[in-house]
C-alpha cells in the first residue's frame, strides 16, 4: 500500500463509519500501519472535513513531522497495539451507540450469538475506564485486547483491530450489532447463552471460514 492508498483509505473509512451511524461528529480515530510507523486520523476534524493531506504519520517513537496536523488523541492507543500485536496492520475505534451504551454500564458482551466470535474470543470484554488520550487507557487497552479483535471501552466505546482495514471495520460494525442483539435481549429477559464448548468449536471454524 503506497502513502497516497493509506492515507485515501483512512479518508473514505471514517466517511463510512458515520454513513453507517457507527461514529458521530468528531469522535473515533482509524489508523493503519505504514513503514516504521502509522497513519491515523487527525485530532477533532469532522468526516466531511477529512482531506488525505489531513492524515497524521506518528513514527514508532511517536514523533510527528513538524507542520503535520495534531494526530488523534489516541494515537498512543494504536501505537501501542501496533507494537505489541503483529497481526494489526489496521485499527478502528468508534463510538457505535449500542456499544458504549454497554461500556458505560461495564458490561461485556456474552456467548449469546456465534457471531460473538469475530472478535477473537467467547465474549467482549470490557477495558477498564481511563481518561482518553492517556498512557493508562492505552495500556488498559492493550493488555484487554491480548489475543483478541475487539474489545468495549468502558465509559467510552469500542475498538477493534485486524491485518487489513476493510476487515477492522467489518468486525467493528459486527461487534455494535452483537451489542444491539444483546441490548434487545435484555429488554425481554435476558440471552439464553451459547456454553464454552461450542463457542470453542465456533471459534475453530471461524479460522477455516470464508475464502484463504
Amino acid at each position: 500500500m503506497s502513502e497516497a492508498e493509506a492515507r485515501q483509505q483512512l479518508v473514505d473509512a471514517m466517511r463510512t463509519l458515520d454513513a453507517r451511524g457507527l461514529n458521530r461528529g468528531t469522535s473515533g480515530n482509524i489508523s493503519v500501519r505504514f513503514e516504521s510507523g502509522m497513519f491515523v486520523t487527525p485530532s477533532g476534524v469532522a468526516p466531511d472535513r477529512l482531506t488525505p493531506d489531513l492524515m497524521v504519520f506518528v513514527g514508532g517513537d511517536g514523533s510527528v513531522a513538524e507542520g503535520s496536523a495534531r494526530p488523534s488523541s489516541e494515537w498512543r492507543m494504536h501505537l501501542g497495539l501496533y507494537k505489541r500485536r503483529a497481526d494489526a496492520n489496521a485499527i478502528v475505534h468508534c463510538h457505535a451507540r449500542y456499544s458504549t451504551i454497554l461500556a458505560c454500564a461495564h458490561r461485556e458482551i456474552p456467548p449469546l450469538h456465534y457471531m460473538v466470535a469475530v472478535s477473537g474470543g467467547a465474549r467482549v470484554p470490557v477495558a477498564p475506564y481511563a481518561t482518553f488520550g492517556s498512557e493508562e487507557l492505552a495500556e488498559g487497552v492493550v493488555r484487554t485486547l491480548d489475543g483478541r479483535y475487539a474489545c468495549l471501552m468502558a465509559n467510552h466505546g469500542l475498538i477493534a483491530l485486524a491485518p487489513a482495514l476493510p476487515v477492522a471495520m467489518a468486525i467493528a460494525e459486527e461487534i455494535e450489532e452483537q451489542a444491539a442483539v444483546y441490548c434487545g435481549t435484555l429488554a425481554v429477559g435476558g440471552p439464553k447463552l451459547l456454553d464454552e464448548a461450542e463457542m470453542e468449536r465456533i471459534i475453530g471454524a471461524f479460522r477455516q471460514y470464508g475464502q484463504r
